[in-house]
């Protein structure tokens, strides 16, 4: 049966079933570590390539190729490997192209680990890495002028929502010969198709939107059929960079209601959003969706909707912002985002805590700076709650 047809709620429910025998509803789930061999001959067969027959769950599982054939259809990729969390996904997307002597260019405002990733990792193994500021293309221009391996980007940032020009950076990226890596998670699948504007590898943290109810980590890495096969997948087989089977299948249950959460979630986004700039003691709200940010009309061009997450920044630095987070009732506080509930997050002492309090300042992570991922809640108890966070930063006055 041909889904080229059928829209985002139903292929998510639909798409690449792969079902056994039994005919089940729901995924099978398939717990197995390895699998048996119909006689020495086909064993020898398969491990020579010559015979397709799983080996071992590192190298394959049944349950984890239905999420990976279900979210690059998804994508529009052709190709896609599941990964144990979301930085195994950036960090063997990055590392199984690159060698010693190559370039590495990045966008300055990135998640914390992926900072240390190209601030630190990468140059132990004679990588050159420069950082970027993400909106200034004049420095891009001058970044990728000389011949670079890869460069990885997130848009909209973490944790601040700068958005990026995918398809101008793409544009740079392959005139130096290298590949574009995105990390997509705050925009999700459906918020955001980076593939379409250019870009050549896409990254998720399947933890956050996919799962989205906080239960399994997770992440996913995809590309065109031929760099998944030739780079990516000798890099993570041979490393360990493997999802388990019932992470997987916990990752496909969440699928079935990503369109329906996401949806949901933007629209409490844009409420929240617009509470917050109306509250005492809010110096600033970025969300990609409103008028005032900086890269709305970008924003608008590239990005189905505004997204789940709101970064605002409260009076006070950060005695403000822990009293406005230590007044919550519903909002939980976590690092964690993409969750059916509101969580908040503190970046200068948490995510991005490891970044110099200089670097920090200059991608605008100020001690007063709140990263909301906003959930499922009514978004009136959502501003109530927001509400009482302001009542607490002005009792400090």
């Amino acid at each position: 049966m041909s889904s080229e047809n059928w829209r985002t709620a139903t292929r998510l429910l639909h798409e690449a079933p792969n079902r056994t025998e039994f005919g089940e509803t729901s995924e099978a789930l398939f717990l197995t570590s390895g699998f048996v061999y119909d006689s020495a001959e086909q064993a020898a067969a398969t491990f020579t390539g010559d015979v397709q027959h799983f080996q071992y769950s590192r190298f394959g599982n049944p349950t984890v190729d239905t999420l990976q054939e279900r979210l690059a259809l998804l994508e529009g990729a052709e190709a896609c490997v599941a990964t144990a969390t979301g930085m195994g996904a950036v960090s063997s997307a990055i590392l199984s192209t690159v060698k010693a002597g190559d370039r590495v260019v990045a966008s300055r405002a990135i998640f914390g680990s992926c900072y240390w990733i190209v601030t630190n990792l990468l140059p132990r193994y004679g990588i050159e890495t420069e950082l970027v500021d993400g909106t200034d293309y004049d420095a891009w221009e001058r970044a990728l002028s000389k011949p670079t391996a890869a460069v990885l980007i997130e848009s909209p940032s973490n944790p601040m929502l700068d958005v990026l020009d995918i398809a101008r950076v793409a544009e740079l990226t392959h005139k130096a010969g290298g590949l574009l890596i995105v990390d997509n998670v705050f925009a999700t699948p459906l918020g955001q198709s980076p593939l379409k504007l250019g870009a050549d590898v896409i990254v998720y943290s399947c933890t956050k939107h996919i799962d989205g109810q906080g239960r399994v980590l997770g992440g996913a890495v995809l590309g065109s059929s031929k760099w998944i096969s030739e780079t990516l997948q000798p890099f993570t087989r041979n490393t360990g960079n493997a999802l388990s089977p019932f992470n997987a299948w916990v990752l496909l249950k969440g699928l079935e209601t990503l369109q329906l959460r996401t949806d949901a979630m933007a629209r409490n986004a844009a409420a929240v959003a617009d509470a917050l700039a109306e509250l005492p003691g809010i110096v600033q709200v970025r969300y990609p969706g409103r008028a005032d940010h900086p890269q709305h009309e970008l924003a608008k061009t590239q990005m189905n909707n505004g997204g789940s997450m709101v970064a605002f920044v409260v009076d006070r630095g950060r005695e403000g912002a822990f009293a406005f987070m230590n007044a919550f009732k519903i909002i939980a506080i976590s690092n964690n985002l993409g969750d059916a509930r509101s969580l908040a997050t503190h970046p200068a002492t948490t995510t991005h805590m490891r970044v110099s309090e200089e670097e920090r300042a200059r991608l605008g992570i100020t001690d007063g700076a709140i990263r909301l991922s906003v959930g499922l809640e009514d978004p009136a108890d959502l501003i109530d709650d927001l509400k009482r966070g302001a009542a607490a930063v002005a009792a400090l006055a």
